[in-house]
């Protein structure tokens, strides 16, 4: 009886310690992952950054285009340049800023033009002849919904002792130059981007010629809120966000973040540095363990806890997978979904669509003569073409291998031939960029669907897929329409 007891004591405390270990090792792979994903979300949320301010910067860079080739610009043809810039970027300003190396001369024709709300702080450059230059706003524009009036015209940025040294940055690199933050003239925090303005053909090639060619900069201001709210856009809403400067928060988040995951932000020559924390974290409670040490039914309980709820977080990935790693497009069990709701709507509207299946004709050949990594370029080279000849509202996806399916909605049979001949003729002239491919061409079937059919999606993709069948067996680089559609 002493020895069951003991030996039952000692499985219990054996199978409560395995339970306690694989508990210990889910959690670590747990945490694992959700660093990993929480690394994903970080960097996710500073590229689409980036991506918004290299928008306004390339813009900013078409309108120091303009300004050189132009020479003098009227105030008409900069609110025609300024208007875009703050209507499609994440811009919260822009100006004009001129080099004017008459001091004297043109501070009276700015003062009596535009009234000068800000003076300068001192510390004005000089030529090498002695003679002061100044760097007056001559124009500028801020964004329709800032509170407040727009930068002051006439405003000395070489005179400030903060931007200027960014300012001369700029003109002596010919590169764009970002400020730290610091207060805008339009109200708020955020920072400034310079972008230098030569004369018109004149050589750049060192600082020296780029100094003496200079006429002025391209600047735009980008609110610090207005990025900040671009990152919590690309992340979920309970994550915290920081945006820190050198070490120090800026936005978002005051105190330090626990655990946080981080991620670089580059405007023009100035970094930055984007931290998140997602609060949702995996773990198990000390409770648990506790519990798992003393009751055989607890720590078994737990551990199935814990392998379930890793397995429903691997699922909930698997489900959020829904592109096709090679192409970017849709994948097959996106495209099924996306084709049963348009079926259902056809149905219900009494309107009709066509399914367009795809095969590129002797892509094996493709790989067993040039291998794979070609094979794959190609795949890439005709998704773009199809992608180019894509309506807003068809769907287009890759089902594997040389295989591509097509929704087109609200379109009748002669509308999808027309569209499949256009697509057949686009790959047939395509050009590979690789030289030694051989020429592409690709058999297309048509299947219709809607307007009073009851076809399900096993039926029209059989319909689809026997018409390109049909197609290869005339001969590939052909269209050809189901006979069921066509009847």
């Amino acid at each position: 009886m002493r020895l069951r007891f003991w030996l039952g004591l000692v499985a219990v405390f054996l199978v409560a310690t395995g339970s306690i270990a694989v508990a210990l090792a889910v959690r670590a792979n747990d945490y694992d992952n959700f660093h990993r994903l929480q690394r994903e979300q970080a960097v996710r949320a500073a590229r689409q950054a980036e991506a918004v301010t290299e928008l306004s910067v390339g813009q900013l860079a078409s309108a120091v285009a303009f300004y050189q080739s132009t020479g003098n610009i009227s105030a008409h043809e900069f609110d025609l340049i300024a208007a875009p810039l703050l209507d499609q970027g994440a811009l919260n300003g822009t100006a004009f800023v001129q080099r004017v190396p008459n001091a004297e001369r043109r501070r009276f024709e700015l003062e009596r033009a535009f009234p000068i709300t800000e003076r300068g702080l001192g510390g004005q450059p000089r030529r090498a002849g002695g003679r002061p230059v100044h760097f007056p706003v001559v124009d500028a524009a801020a964004a329709e919904n800032q509170v407040g009036a727009s930068p002051p015209l006439g405003y000395d940025v070489s005179s400030d002792p903060i931007r200027a040294p960014y300012l001369h940055r700029a003109g002596r690199s010919g590169k764009p130059v970002a400020t730290p933050a610091l207060p805008l003239l339009t109200g708020g925090s955020g920072i400034n981007v310079y972008l230098p303005v030569y004369r018109d053909r004149a050589p750049t090639a060192t600082p020296a010629e780029r100094q003496g060619a200079l006429i002025g900069f391209a600047a735009g201001a980008f609110r610090i809120d207005d990025l900040a709210a671009v990152t919590t856009a690309a992340v979920s809403p309970t994550v915290e966000v920081q945006l820190q400067e050198q070490g120090e928060a800026i936005a978002g988040a005051t105190e330090a973040l626990d655990d946080p995951a981080s991620a670089p932000i580059k405007v023009a020559d100035r970094t930055w540095m984007l931290v998140i924390r997602d609060p949702s974290r995996p773990g198990i409670g000390l409770p648990l363990l506790i519990a798992v040490f003393g009751v055989l039914l607890a720590a078994l309980l737990g551990a199935l806890v814990v392998i379930w709820s890793r397995n429903e977080q691997v699922q909930e990935l698997q489900r959020e997978v829904s592109q096709d790693p090679l192409t970017g497009l849709k994948n097959r069990r996106r495209f099924e979904e996306d084709l049963r709701t348009e079926l259902a709507r056809s149905q219900r509207d009494r309107v009709s669509g066509a399914l367009l299946m795809l095969d590129l004709d002797n892509f094996k050949q493709v790989n067993d003569t040039l291998g794979h990594s070609i094979g794959d370029r190609v795949i890439e080279e005709i998704a773009d073409v199809l992608q180019g000849r894509m309506r807003e509202t068809d769907v287009l996806a890759r089902l594997g291998g040389d295989e591509f399916a097509i929704v087109l909605p609200r379109c009748d049979a002669t509308e999808a031939q027309g569209v499949a001949e256009a697509i057949a003729t686009g790959i047939r002239e395509h050009v590979p960029h690789k030289e030694g491919v051989p020429p592409i061409t690709a058999s297309i079937g048509i299947a219709m669907f809607g307007a009073g059919s009851q076809a399900d999606l096993e039926s029209v993709m059989a319909d689809a897929d026997a018409a390109m069948y049909g197609a290869k067996a005339a001969g590939r680089d052909a269209v050809r329409l189901s006979a069921l559609s066509d009847a």
